[in-house]
């Protein structure tokens, strides 16, 4: 029996691909590469981060985190 996961609506799909970039670019962190360009290289661009491998994984964290709040808050007033 296969066992999987959907995922719908354009919040929640947004909210994994930010999840699954924060995870890659851990992974990067850590030494691990890829073939293309670098999960680093498309956060930096896609959200104009700067700084160290590090440096952008944090600040992508405090990302996630942020819109997690909004969206806890949302649903708490609505």
């Amino acid at each position: 029996m296969e066992r999987g996961i959907t995922i719908t609506g354009s919040e929640n799909i947004n909210m994994f691909r930010l999840i699954t970039l924060k995870h890659a670019l851990k992974l990067e962190t850590l030494g691990m590469k890829r073939g293309g360009r670098s999960v680093y290289a498309i956060v930096k661009e896609e959200f104009g981060l700067k700084g160290s491998k590090q440096k952008v994984y944090e600040q992508l964290d405090d990302i996630i985190t942020t819109i997690k709040r909004k969206r806890q808050e949302n649903n708490n007033n609505g």
